[in-house]
């Protein structure tokens, strides 16, 4: 505990003219705030800081799909030079007085997210900007709900040709991808799905809120999407080659259950960045999965797909 209270101003910007103020502490997502502001996708009421003075020691800014309702809270940053327990204590104070602003009452929280370096816990200055966000955010009850890997594809790293195993065909809708989503929801690896069912969803639940909340809202075609088949027509799986507001994006890889262990994610992951990969201008492909999910990590790694970042996601229970 503090010897005395932190005198510190907390409050929302004015308006898009103090993007300045905001940037005078730094994350690697900064580049992308004024277009955010500009397309609706984040607003200045959602965008905090913590002023000692003029000088700003913490910041917060929550993202949304178009404007209406925070969804993710993306950016939490402290001033790391001030000491413990200053610097957790100017976090904590934004963070609750944010929240309670953003956050309509009796709305459950957005899930807090961060970019991490890949090798944040064997580097001491990054593993201290790490844990003292994650200390605030535990504060407050949040738990830790998953590390995930980022992974990027660049152009000119070679790209298998289709081997001939699988048949690859459009999704014909909705119903056709849910009814290869639900099967690949039970025993899934993936921490948000496993949240999803553990919540009381059904597999079909699950897989209609991932559909429903993610992929409904590319804009890009859905004619990029693949169902992959063995010869006599059986389905294997399906991946969803994608754009998102920011990169082309493996969004999905899903292998049904009874054709697990032979192989066939890196035939779906292939044909899905070939897709991508043949779109004009493409100079990376971006993508993600858990930590705790090997299989599809390695399948990532033969593709050439490096591991450039980490993330993770915390969330609060109540």
């Amino acid at each position: 505990m503090l010897d005395a209270p932190l005198d510190l101003t907390v409050r929302p910007l004015s308006g898009p003219e103090e993007l300045g103020l905001f940037r005078r502490l730094s994350y690697v997502l900064d580049h992308e705030l004024a277009d955010d502001l500009v397309t609706g996708r984040r607003r200045p009421e959602w965008m905090w800081v913590a002023l000692r003075g003029d000088r700003v020691v913490a910041r917060i800014a929550w993202w949304s799909k178009d404007g209406k309702d925070p969804l993710f809270l993306d950016f939490f940053d402290l001033d790391d030079t001030l000491p413990e327990p200053e610097r957790g204590e100017a976090g904590l104070r934004l963070l609750e007085a944010a929240t309670a602003a953003v956050v309509p009452a009796g709305a459950p929280r957005p899930e807090y997210g961060r970019f991490i370096p890949p090798d944040w816990r064997e580097d001491p200055a990054a593993r201290d900007v790490v844990e003292s966000r994650i200390r605030v955010m535990e504060r407050t009850g949040a738990r830790m709900l998953v590390e995930r890997l980022r992974l990027e594809w660049r152009a000119g790293t070679p790209v298998p040709a289709d081997s001939g195993r699988l048949r690859f065909r459009t999704v014909a809708g909705r119903e056709d991808l849910l009814t290869l989503m639900t099967p690949v929801m039970e025993g899934t690896l993936d921490a948000h799905g496993q949240a999803d069912m553990a919540s009381g969803l059904t597999a079909r639940e699950a897989a209609e809120k991932h559909y429903d909340e993610e992929f409904a809202h590319y804009s890009t075609p859905q004619e990029w999407w693949r169902i992959a088949e063995l010869p006599d027509g059986r389905p294997v799986g399906f991946v969803i080659p994608a754009r998102n507001s920011y990169n082309p994006v493996i969004a999905y890889i899903g292998v049904l259950p009874a054709h697990r262990g032979h192989g066939y994610i890196d035939e779906l992951l292939a044909e899905g960045t070939r897709v991508l990969a043949g779109q004009d201008g493409v100079e990376r492909i971006r993508a993600a999965t858990d930590l705790g999910n090997v299989p599809m990590a390695k399948s990532f790694a033969r593709l050439g797909y490096v591991n450039f970042e980490r993330a993770f996601d915390m969330v609060w229970d109540d």
